[in-house]
């Protein structure tokens, strides 16, 4: 159960931590990485790849930017991996309650995009991190790290809590570790609260 590489990868120094969202996105990293002068870690999906976001043509990958998918101005939803669907499920959701979620895929948690995630929660306030791993070290300390330097927020994590993995279907995986879509509108609904009071 790799739920801790992302903490170990981000603390080793020179690292790139890549995890693409689907097989388009890592196909064009490809030719980046093997320009990149220094050692690039992959962490790659199980099995059947995920829904496809980033077939069009026109998409412009750069290893070192995150995708800002869908803009909004209440909550910033930071996903990575096969969190980026659960994100974009948890948008829509909130969308029909009129809360505009800001949607950014993190494909590059080290060296993270810092300019895009200030950016980003500087016009929203606040902020919910989506990571198929420990929220102990990885997308989510990443992104706390850069506002506690840059501007401070409410924040809460979305990820596998201090716990060791398990084995089983996703579906009853989302839903034991608390990370699918619902689980991450819950998270924004409760940011948005705190970013209120």
């Amino acid at each position: 159960m790799s739920t801790e590489d992302v903490s170990v990868m981000r603390n080793i120094p020179g690292m790139v931590v890549f995890e693409p969202v689907d097989g388009d996105q890592l196909a064009r990293a490809f030719p980046q990485i093997m320009k990149h002068s220094g050692p690039v870690y992959m962490r790659l999906f199980r099995k059947v790849a995920p829904q496809t976001f980033f077939a069009d043509a026109s998409y412009d990958f750069d290893l070192f930017k995150a995708d800002v998918m869908q803009e909004g101005a209440d909550v910033t939803l930071f996903a990575s991996g096969i969190e980026v669907k659960e994100a974009v499920a948890a948008a829509e959701m909130l969308k029909n309650e009129g809360i505009a979620a800001e949607v950014v895929n993190v494909h590059t948690i080290k060296p993270l995009d810092e300019e895009t995630v200030v950016k980003s929660v500087a016009k929203t306030g606040c902020a919910v991190t989506c990571e198929n791993h420990s929220v102990l070290g990885g997308l989510g300390s990443a992104v706390a790290e850069c506002l506690a330097r840059n501007n401070p927020a409410p924040l809460e994590f979305i990820g596998i809590q201090d716990h060791f993995g398990e084995v089983g279907k996703m579906n009853y995986l989302m839903e034991a570790f608390k990370m699918g879509a619902g689980h991450i509108a819950d998270a924004a609904r409760k940011v948005i609260t705190r970013k209120k009071a």
